[in-house]
């Protein structure tokens, strides 16, 4: 069977540049193995980013010695379903797109909330 989207249908990749994903295969897949559900989907922003490294979890920062090479504004990622609800409560979640959000995220977070942070609804 193949990996959803939140939307229901088939799940599309994220980003592969930078590479994505806990895969890193581009896609926001969860497995069992993936402990913080990388579900979500998202562009991040300077402000994201301050919030994340606050948060312990620094993003921005290259860490050559796991082939990260850091993210920027802008940037696409598979964020912790929990770490964006975060954010949201925290007032600065990022934009999500849908169409790459797998659909474990729903067991953390709202579809509603998740629509109106879309990138890809028209």
């Amino acid at each position: 069977m193949s990996a959803r989207n939140v939307l229901g249908t088939a799940l599309e990749p994220c980003c592969h540049d930078p590479l994505t994903g806990f895969y890193r295969d581009g896609y926001c897949r969860v497995g069992p193995d993936d402990l913080g559900v990388h579900a979500i989907c998202a562009e991040v922003t300077a402000e994201f980013l301050a919030f994340s490294a606050g948060r312990g979890n620094d993003l921005a920062t290259p860490r050559p010695e796991f082939g990260f090479a850091g993210l920027a504004p802008g940037d696409r990622w598979c964020l912790c379903a929990a770490r964006w609800q975060e954010a949201l409560e925290g007032g600065c979640a990022p934009r999500v797109r849908l169409l790459a959000t797998h659909e474990a995220a729903l067991e953390v977070v709202a579809l509603a909330d998740l629509k109106r942070h879309a990138l890809d609804l028209s």
